[in-house]
């Protein structure tokens, strides 16, 4: 698969763990792909901290509409009777703890569930954005990323850049496999079944747990 193959293959993955009736927010880069896939005959409420519950598909190039946008600046589509306000009721959302579920991409994880997905030590960045907010209020928070980045762990027994939140992620989803975690550390409960678990333990610098009931993505 090449590197968008890969991304929706997680962000279909990620789409069977959304529910009927739920408000969801994505993250920018590979989450907003979710959006694509959502399962017939279910609704969703995508909500972007910019100032937007209801949020759609991406619009083909004919259908591009300027003003509205995600959070990334990328063109959404608004759905019937989604809409539009300000950034304070937004973060009064997220802060409130009405977001059933966030999906965020992550520079790493590790298996006490701590992410870091805003900084660099010595690179531009462009800020915090909503990720620490959004990691602290909603009340479920997955992380939908590429397994490695050329080659290097990305989940780790323990993240070694600033963190973004502490003990906040509940699963972690990519082209891999579906880990969960645990007290205990991180469970793969999901492979794609193109890896071997040996595979995914080398491309994990973090021990596994292999569930008893492990399935294939």
């Amino acid at each position: 698969m090449d590197k968008s193959e890969i991304q929706d293959f997680i962000a279909k993955r990620v789409a069977k763990e959304l529910s009927d009736g739920a408000v969801v927010n994505l993250g920018i880069g590979l989450p907003t792909r979710v959006a694509n896939f959502i399962p017939d005959g279910m609704a969703v409420h995508f909500q972007s901290e910019n100032g937007f519950v209801g949020l759609g598909p991406a619009p083909d190039e004919e259908n591009i509409d300027k003003d509205i946008v995600n959070a990334g600046g990328q063109p959404v589509t608004i759905m019937a009777g989604g809409c539009f306000f300000d950034s304070a009721t937004s973060f009064g959302i997220i802060r409130g703890g009405h977001v059933d579920l966030t999906v965020l991409g992550a520079l790493q994880v590790d298996e006490k569930g701590n992410i870091a997905n805003y900084l660099i030590p010595r690179k531009l960045v462009p800020g915090m954005g909503g990720a620490m907010d959004l990691l602290s209020g909603a009340k479920k928070v997955i992380v939908a990323m590429e397994h490695t980045v050329k080659g290097a762990h990305k989940i780790l027994k323990e993240c070694n850049l600033p963190l973004t939140a502490v003990s906040a992620v509940n699963l972690i989803i990519t082209e891999m496999g579906v880990m969960e975690v645990t007290k205990d550390g991180l469970l793969l409960k999901e492979i794609n079944g193109e890896y071997t678990i040996e595979e995914v333990q080398e491309a994990t610098g973090a021990k596994l747990i292999i569930s008893e009931n492990l399935q294939v993505m």
